[in-house]
């Protein structure tokens, strides 16, 4: 096969681009001291933030780095449930798709908060499950919500590239 013209065909530059960034990314956040000085603080925020909502709700939450707790309720906020694996994938599609850096800008600060929102609405939800329906709360979490709010990441990508980007060219 020839990489050249394997590289000139716009979705063979776009997928592998895109999976390069995504490698690299994945694989920097892994590193203990970027998830020490970066991953973990960022999930702490992440934590206090639905406690502070949880909060307005009338929960008496207390709070101890990733840990929510009350009486009625304690859930821990892991890496995996921070929404930054959606954000790395989101994030990879805006940059490896061919649009203007504008755009691309636009796109991943958008969709980085459309991201946080529909994940704090996933605890908060993970949360009052905990309490109401115990029982449901693991294929919530692991099967119903963790689905959710990665197709939620591809679904504004797909927003994101038709809004921003235009019908596709044609190639002579």
């Amino acid at each position: 096969m020839d990489l050249k013209a394997l590289w000139q065909r716009p979705e063979s530059r776009f997928l592998i681009v895109f999976l390069s960034i995504l490698g690299i990314s994945f694989t920097v956040v892994a590193l203990k001291p970027v998830n020490d000085a970066f991953v973990v603080p960022y999930t702490t925020l992440i934590a206090k933030a639905a406690g502070i909502i949880l909060g307005w709700f009338g929960e008496d939450i207390t709070m101890n780095g990733c840990v929510l707790r009350s009486p009625r309720f304690a859930v821990t906020i892991y890496n995996g449930c921070n929404g930054l694996i959606t954000s790395l994938i989101f994030i990879s599609g805006v940059l490896a798709f061919p649009a203007p850096w504008t755009a691309k800008l636009i796109g991943v600060a958008g969709g980085l908060l459309a991201i946080q929102v529909i994940n704090m609405i996933r605890i908060i939800s993970l949360f009052y499950i905990g309490i109401y329906l115990p029982e449901l709360f693991n294929s919530s979490h692991i099967f119903i919500w963790q689905s959710l709010v990665i197709l939620a990441g591809v679904t504004l990508w797909i927003i994101w590239a038709h809004l921003f980007t235009g019908p596709p060219k044609k190639r002579a």
